[in-house]
């Protein structure tokens, strides 16, 4: 069945992310799901025009993401000027990264990307290469100003402590952090990370919402829970969710769309419900 037309919905809700001047949808579409396969382009289509038929206008791919380029790539067209388009480098150095981003941009078919960011930081050994002269921090600024890329950001999943290092080191305008009910038992980025970036006056972006659908189910939470709790924290601008079908895009705009702000006992009540079993739901983090 098809989306109602937009006449007959409201438009999603934004907010501004960052200093970036965009005012990006609070839900976003990110490159899991079916985006991160390969052989199905005309799968993961559909779910890239109902996101944009819903009215998202964040897209997040990155070069690791199996065929998320290509299928991006197949389904803009016309439509790349009205999505604020991320991807990422998962190269520590200048010159990988400056090819990695031609390769990128021909894969997406697109001339400029609205964002490109440092992928996966682990560890202070990324950051030491990423800094160092003729590291990849190197190539994020010549893309800027050569104005193949508008604004620079970082992600992480796996220690805070690194993606504070390196908002310290460098003023990003965004950050793309693990945020979830379930993050603040152990390693929390909510209470490290997003205060942080929110004083810095940085766009935040949320990943890993239902830890990669561990948090969903039986006896866990919906989905309403996972994406109306991370979309509750103070100084979020997106959630990014990976879909399988359109269906699945249209279950989370409907959501977004009924959004109203957690009241603080409702956040705790969430933490309640995922602390038994908070190993699993961060199993992105680094060990204990």
């Amino acid at each position: 069945m098809s989306p109602p037309q937009s006449g007959s919905r409201p438009a999603l809700p934004r907010r501004p992310l960052g200093q970036t001047g965009h005012a990006a949808t609070v839900l976003g579409l990110g490159g899991e799901g079916v985006l991160r396969t390969h052989g199905r382009t005309a799968e993961a289509v559909k779910v890239i025009e109902r996101a944009l038929d819903q009215g998202v206008n964040y897209c997040e791919t990155a070069p690791a993401y199996a065929g998320s380029m290509d299928y991006y790539g197949a389904a803009l067209g016309e439509r790349r000027k009205q999505i604020f388009l991320a991807s990422k480098t998962h190269e520590r150095s200048r010159d990988a990264s400056l090819r990695l981003l031609d390769d990128s941009l021909r894969r997406l078919r697109t001339g400029h990307l609205d964002l490109w960011q440092l992928h996966d930081l682990r560890t202070l050994d990324d950051l030491e290469r990423i800094f160092s002269r003729g590291g990849a921090l190197d190539a994020l600024l010549q893309a800027r100003q050569e104005g193949r890329v508008r604004f620079l950001g970082i992600t992480g999943h796996h220690d805070p402590a690194v993606l504070l290092e390196a908002m310290r080191r460098f003023a990003f305008d965004t950050v793309l952090l693990a945020l979830n009910a379930a993050d603040v038992h152990r390693l929390s980025f909510i209470q490290t990370v997003l205060p942080e970036a929110v004083r810095r006056g940085m766009g935040v972006i949320g990943m890993k919402v239902c830890a990669q659908g561990k948090l969903l189910g039986q006896g866990n939470l919906s989905m309403d829970e996972a994406l109306g709790y991370v979309l509750s924290l103070r100084g979020v601008s997106t959630a990014i969710v990976g879909c399988k079908t359109p269906a699945e895009v249209d279950d989370n705009a409907r959501i977004v769309r009924q959004f109203v702000p957690f009241e603080e006992a409702r956040l705790r009540a969430l933490h309640e419900r995922t602390r038994q079993s908070a190993e699993v739901f961060n199993y992105y983090k680094k060990p204990s």
